[in-house]
């Protein structure tokens, strides 16, 4: 699909579908400002929002930070414990409700996710004239999304642009634990919203080797959102 700078978009990320495709796709986590860089290219940045979930610990805080620094914004919910033991933080229809309001002020909407509860929030938007697009792993996104999208960008065509992937049996900065320690802390809380244990070392853990700049946008490794209404 033809992207042109004129064209105004806001992305909108399902930021737990994200961290748990990465995670079980390749033991890592998503760099986030590298999804919302391919993800808009030329074009203006209207909004972008992450759909974050926080803890009673509140120990996601630098995660939140980190997304906040790379011009993201966040919608924040507490994480629901129920008597059972089960935990949720669902922000589908949030995400669907904001698509909506937003849509009339842009040209392109991107979905930063793989569920396919999304199917008609797309087709709804489609069918009001505003472009549709997805990027997530196309491994674990569902198939009926990927066709009804405008386009889709598969994320696992360069992992290692979009994949943070753990340091296995060292020190993880800022905290001192060990990153095979925290892996287990993962796997004990997989329903929580993520990530909220690896979190303390989002900021150094950036890909070495910066990529070149796309054409009308000089200063994609810094970008800021813009509002531009």
């Amino acid at each position: 699909m033809i992207r042109r700078p004129d064209q105004r978009a806001a992305i909108f990320i399902d930021t737990q579908n994200m961290y748990h495709s990465a995670k079980h796709l390749y033991g890592g986590r998503v760099n986030f400002a590298a999804l919302v860089d391919a993800a808009i290219g030329v074009r203006q940045v209207v909004r972008a929002i992450a759909y974050v979930a926080k803890s009673k610990s509140g120990e996601e805080q630098a995660f939140f930070d980190a997304l906040t620094q790379n011009g993201i914004e966040l919608k924040i919910k507490d994480v629901q414990e129920f008597a059972s033991g089960e935990k949720k933080a669902d922000w589908d229809v949030g995400m669907c409700v904001d698509a909506i309001s937003i849509s009339s002020r842009v040209d392109v909407v991107i979905l930063a996710t793989g569920d396919g509860d999304f199917v008609p929030l797309v087709e709804y938007l489609k069918s009001h004239g505003v472009v549709c697009e997805i990027i997530a792993f196309a491994a674990s996104t569902n198939a009926r999304l990927k066709e009804v999208a405008d386009d889709f960008i598969d994320l696992a065509s360069d992992p290692d642009q979009f994949i943070i992937r753990p340091h296995r049996g060292g020190a993880t900065p800022r905290t001192g634990k060990r990153s095979d320690d925290l892996e287990k802390m993962f796997e004990d809380h997989d329903d929580l919203p993520p990530p909220i244990k690896l979190a303390a070392s989002e900021e150094k853990r950036r890909p070495s080797s910066p990529r070149p700049p796309r054409p009308g946008n000089a200063d994609s490794g810094s970008r800021k959102v813009r509002v531009t209404f």
